[in-house]
C-alpha cells in the first residue's frame, strides 16, 4: 500500500510533466498507427518516386516556416495554445484525406503542407513546454519514457493498422486508420487543456538567439549536429516504407516491421533510459552513430524483406542509444546558452530550422537524383551519402563542453 501511497504522490508531484508525457503517448499512438501507411497510401495512388518526393518535400519546407509563425504565437499569446493548434493541424490533415479522395492528390504540395504546418506548431510547443516542465537531472528520465511510450504505440500501431488495412476492400481500411488518428489528436487536444498555460514575455528574437552560433560554440556545434540529424531523415522518413512495400506487396509487411522495431525499441529505450548516464553520452552517441549508419548497408545491396527487418531491429537499438542522450544535451546546451530563460522558445525555432533545413537538402538531393539518373540506381547510392547523418553528429557534440 505504502508503495502505491508514493507512485500517486510522485504522479501528483510531477502531474504537469505526466500530462505532457500522455499528449506525447497520444500523438505517437496516432502516428505509428497512420504515418507510415501515409506515404504507402500516397504511393499506390500516384506510383511515382517523384511525386513521393515533392509531397515529403512540402512537409519538411513547411515545418519550419510553421515553427517561426508558432514561435511568435507562443512568445505573445502561449504555447499550450500553441500545441492545441498543432494538433487541430495534424487532425485537418487526415479529414482532407477522408472527405476529398483522389482529389487531395492532385495538391500534394498543399497537402503535404498542412502535416508540416502541424508538425510545427506541435513540436514547437512540446519541445519548449519539455524545456520548462522537465530539469536536467528529469530530462534523461523523461526522453526515456517518452520513447518507450513511442515504442509501445509502435507495437500496437502498425500491425493494427497494416492488419485492417490488408483485410479491407481497396482504400476503406485506410479511411478507417486515418479516422481513428483522427479521434486520438482530439484526445489529445483535451488533454492539453489540463496542461498550465504558460506565457511569455518579451519580443521574439529570432536573430538573436541565431546570432549566438557566433559567440557560443556550444550552440553552434548542436545546431550543426541537428543538420546532420535532419540530413539522414529527410529521405529514410519514407524510403524504408516504400521499400517495403515493393518487396512484399502488402501493407501487413509494415506492420511486421513496425512491430519489431518498437518491441526492440521499447527494450532499448528502457534500458538507455536507466543506466546511459551523462558521463557516458558521448560514448553513446557514437556508439549509437555507427550502428545506424552500419544498418545502412543491409538497404543497399541485394535487398530482401529479411533484410528490412534486421535494419528495422538494428535501428530500434541504435535511435535510442543516441537520441536519449543527444536529446537530454541539447536542452542542457539551450539551458546554459545566453539568456535561455527569455529566449528558450527562440533557441527551439533555431534548432528545428537546422533539423528541417537537413531534411530539405535531404529531399532535394533525392529529387534531384531521380531525376538525373535511374531510381534503381540513384537511391541505393543516396542512401549511403545520406544515412551516415547520425555518425557525422558525433564529430560535433564530442566539442561541446558543459558547466556543472
Amino acid at each position: 500500500m505504502n508503495r502505491w501511497k508514493r507512485i500517486v504522490l510522485h504522479i501528483r508531484t510531477h502531474r504537469q510533466l505526466f500530462l505532457l508525457l500522455a499528449i506525447g503517448g497520444l500523438y505517437a499512438l496516432s502516428i505509428a498507427l497512420s504515418n507510415t501507411f501515409v506515404n504507402v497510401y500516397v504511393w499506390k495512388k500516384v506510383n511515382s518516386f517523384h511525386a513521393l518526393g515533392i509531397y515529403n518535400l512540402a512537409i519538411v519546407t513547411w515545418q519550419p516556416l510553421a515553427f517561426i509563425v508558432a514561435g511568435k504565437i507562443a512568445k505573445k499569446i502561449d504555447r499550450v495554445i500553441v500545441l492545441r493548434m498543432g494538433v487541430t493541424f495534424l487532425a485537418l490533415f487526415f479529414l482532407v484525406v477522408l472527405f476529398s479522395g483522389d482529389r487531395a492528390m492532385n495538391h500534394l504540395f498543399l497537402l503535404g503542407g498542412l502535416l508540416g504546418i502541424g508538425y510545427g506548431f506541435y513540436w514547437l510547443a512540446f519541445n519548449v513546454l519539455t524545456f520548462e516542465i522537465t530539469e536536467p537531472d528529469t530530462r534523461d528520465l523523461f526522453n526515456g519514457l517518452l520513447g518507450a511510450m513511442t515504442s509501445v504505440a509502435g507495437m500496437i500501431g502498425p500491425p493494427l493498422a497494416g492488419w485492417v488495412i490488408a483485410s479491407s476492400e481497396k482504400f476503406t481500411g485506410y479511411m478507417a486508420i486515418f479516422l481513428s488518428s483522427l479521434c486520438l489528436f482530439i484526445a489529445a487536444v483535451v488533454c492539453s487543456f489540463f496542461v498550465h498555460r504558460r506565457q511569455s514575455a518579451g519580443r521574439f528574437m529570432l536573430q538573436r538567439a541565431y546570432a549566438e552560433r557566433k559567440k557560443n560554440k556550444n550552440w553552434r556545434m548542436i545546431t550543426n549536429a541537428h543538420f546532420f540529424q535532419g540530413f539522414r531523415e529527410g529521405t529514410f522518413v519514407f524510403i524504408v516504407s516504400i521499400f517495403l512495400f515493393m518487396a512484399t506487396g502488402t501493407e501487413k509487411a509494415l506492420g511486421v516491421f513496425g512491430f519489431v522495431n518498437a518491441i526492440v525499441s521499447f527494450i532499448t529505450y528502457s534500458l538507455a533510459s536507466k543506466y546511459i548516464k551523462q558521463r557516458w553520452r558521448l560514448h553513446a552517441i557514437l556508439f549509437g552513430g555507427v550502428l545506424l549508419y552500419a544498418s545502412v548497408f543491409l538497404l543497399v545491396f541485394d535487398l530482401s524483406y529479411f533484410k528490412l527487418i534486421v535494419y528495422g531491429a538494428l535501428i530500434a537499438i541504435g535511435y535510442p542509444i543516441l537520441l536519449v542522450p543527444y536529446l537530454s544535451l541539447t536542452f542542457d546546451v539551450i539551458g546554459q546558452s545566453n539568456h535561455a530563460k527569455e529566449w528558450r522558445i527562440e533557441y527551439i525555432v533555431v534548432r528545428e530550422l537546422f533539423l528541417n533545413g537537413g531534411r530539405a537538402v535531404s529531399v532535394l538531393l533525392f529529387l534531384l537524383a531521380i531525376t538525373l539518373f535511374d531510381a534503381k540506381e540513384a537511391i541505393p547510392l543516396l542512401m549511403l551519402i545520406v544515412g551516415a547523418g547520425h555518425f557525422i553528429i558525433y564529430f560535433f557534440v564530442r566539442r561541446i563542453r558543459l558547466s556543472r
